[in-house]
């Protein structure tokens, strides 16, 4: 049967960090599990992608001060190439997924300041090892 079905709170209590969920060569999700006060480094992303929240509050900042708070519930989208920062801002552990097209080993993870790669950076150290 092509289906594959995953309790997303249960699953995010368990692995308690970020996790790939699904991964086909025309889709791609994974879960956020973010403790309180957890934040990302600004950085994009070279797909758009959605985020839908399931549990907790999660807030999104960007470069030019804006700012959006996501509750259960309530989902974003996101274009490719646009920089954003993630941040459970709560006293509650935030649950989130993420869901783009093409496989997961197809994006690349944009550093704000940088403005390179950081998967090519992570993947160069292995390399020189």
């Amino acid at each position: 049967m092509p289906i594959e079905v995953i309790d997303m709170v249960d699953f995010a209590h368990q692995e308690k960090k970020r996790k790939e969920i699904f991964n086909t060569p025309r889709f791609h999700s994974w879960m956020h599990y973010y403790k309180p006060g957890h934040k990302d480094d600004m950085h994009c992303h070279n797909a758009d992608q959605t985020f839908y929240v399931i549990d907790g509050e999660c807030t999104m900042r960007f470069p030019d001060g804006g700012v959006a708070v996501l509750k259960p519930g309530m989902a974003a989208t996101i274009t490719g190439g646009s920089f954003y920062q993630l941040e459970n801002c709560s006293d509650q552990p935030m649950i989130m997924m993420g869901n783009r097209s093409g496989p997961s080993e197809n994006i690349q993870i944009i550093d704000y300041v940088t403005r390179k790669d950081t998967r090519q950076k992570v993947e160069e150290q292995f390399e020189k090892a």
